[in-house]
């Protein structure tokens, strides 16, 4: 973020004293919510079955507890960008606390799947709230420097802990208290954070202008976004050549090039300003991150499923199986991607990175029907979390580094987008070149170890991209 004479609304730690003990706690605030938003995105995955049993999914309908939250989450993540620039981190913070929690209540006690999934939607949106502003509040609340990079490596790890975790806290709170819970925990959770926010958040100043929000480019961008999302859901089902698939996904790119001209030629102060992906860092930046969305997002649903499917290990001990990921990953991203970074800088470690991750596809790719659990997860998923763990940090400091006060929130929905879309294209992708009508553990396998050699192939392609960037932030080259 570059830099300005006055501190951006949201910004803490300017004194020593109490102004550091309050910058802690406004880590500790947006970490909370962050883990949150990541953790729903995963955590009703075991639970399906015991969901079904007690509000009488139907098979084709139980998908939609997945679904709802992800297509509001994805649909509305650029709205919600704008929104915590035009009202502020505190009102955005405690607003999206405030949903999120409250459609987790009814999510919780809901008695149909049509409540549920509303909930789920309504979770969704809160989420889309709620992403951006925890990292614009981090960006104006930690000047440039080794502050800014430990907060966001600490963002990061918690990030990283809450989409992993989610599979174990769904588990384990399914098998020993109930389903409701993984719903019902964020009540408590939420209700504070969002008292916690009032306390600690500055609101907006008073006086000055205040962006406008581009509703024509809200709804285009919304209507495009989840319209592709969904599209990109069908694909495993019914195939790319269905007519709903071929239809919605038409409808949704429509939308999305009606909201680039909009944004480019109509709005005054528009959901993504066209001078933001003039920045180098933040536009290659996005690049990337979409293609390694696309590799680590699919990544833990082909893993789940070999698992379960091959080494026919339970929900909860696939959950357990996937804590190597986990720790490593935070371990890496929390305490050495900042020292590293300070070192070489973000460009030579997301190259670093995209050939360590690429790596470990490669091994991963390497599985048999005669793998087990060391050979055919645990070893190549050391790798992987090592290369992971060492991109997080970097790339989000290099799509935020160059980026004015006026537009971070608008940097980080886009940034927040661009993941959630690149693992909606990579799902659907490798989903196609995995599938296979041969029956059996071998053809399962063969079609596994076909999607992670194409992870590993998208990532050596991430790593020549990633030289693009340039050498610093704030710098051109």
């Amino acid at each position: 973020m570059t830099k300005d004479n006055a501190a951006p609304e949201g910004s803490m730690v300017r004194a020593p004293g109490a102004g550091l003990r309050r910058a802690a706690w406004v880590l500790a605030l947006a970490c909370a919510a962050q883990f949150m938003v990541v953790l729903d995105v995963s955590v009703v995955n075991v639970a399906l079955p015991s969901i079904r049993a007690a509000l009488g999914f139907t098979t084709a309908d139980l998908s939609w507890v997945v679904n709802a939250y992800g297509l509001a989450f994805a649909g509305l993540l650029l709205l919600g960008g704008r929104l915590a620039d035009i009202l502020g981190h505190r009102r955005s913070i405690v607003l999206g606390l405030a949903l999120f929690s409250g459609a987790s209540l009814v999510g919780g006690l809901a008695a149909s799947p049509g409540a549920l999934i509303a909930a789920r939607a309504a979770q969704g949106a809160g989420a889309a709230l709620l992403a951006p502003a925890t990292l614009t509040v981090l960006t104006g609340t930690f000047p440039e420097g080794a502050s800014r990079t430990r907060a966001l490596a600490a963002w990061t790890a918690v990030g990283v802990a809450g989409g992993a975790a989610g599979n174990l806290i769904g588990g384990a709170l399914t098998e020993y208290l109930s389903w409701r819970w993984i719903l019902l925990v964020n009540v408590p959770v939420g209700a504070v954070g969002a008292l916690a926010g009032v306390r600690l958040l500055q609101g907006r100043p008073a006086g000055g202008s205040r962006p406008r929000l581009d509703v024509v480019g809200a709804a285009l961008a919304t209507a495009g976004i989840t319209a592709l999302t969904f599209a990109l859901a069908q694909v495993e089902s019914r195939g790319w050549s269905d007519a709903l698939t071929v239809g919605v996904m038409t409808v949704g790119l429509l939308a999305l090039m009606a909201f680039a001209w909009v944004q480019a030629r109509v709005a005054r102060t528009p959901l993504v300003p066209p001078h933001l992906l003039r920045i180098r860092s933040v536009g290659v930046g996005n690049l990337i991150l979409l293609l390694t969305g696309a590799c680590l997002v699919p990544m833990w649903y082909f893993l789940s499923l070999y698992m379960q499917q091959v080494l026919h290990y339970g929900p909860l001990r696939t959950a357990v199986g996937f804590l190597p990921h986990t720790l490593v990953t935070t371990a890496v991203s929390a305490r050495l991607a900042p020292r590293l970074m300070e070192l070489a800088g973000p460009r030579i470690l997301i190259i670093t990175s995209a050939v360590v991750s690429a790596a470990g596809f490669w091994w991963q790719s390497r599985i048999s029907t005669g793998s087990g659990y060391v050979d055919g997860v645990l070893g190549p998923a050391l790798v992987v979390s090592i290369g992971t763990g060492l991109l997080l940090t970097p790339i989000t400091t290099a799509v935020t580094s160059d980026v004015g006060p006026a537009d971070a929130g608008a940097a980080s929905g886009l940034m927040n987008t661009t993941k959630q879309v690149g693992g909606a294209l990579g799902l659907a992708g490798l989903s196609t070149l995995a599938a296979t009508d041969v029956a059996g553990a071998q053809a399962l396998t063969a079609g596994y170890a076909r999607a992670f050699l194409a992870i590993a192939m998208v990532l050596a392609v991430t790593a020549v991209v990633a030289l693009a960037l340039p050498r610093r932030p704030g710098r051109t080259g």
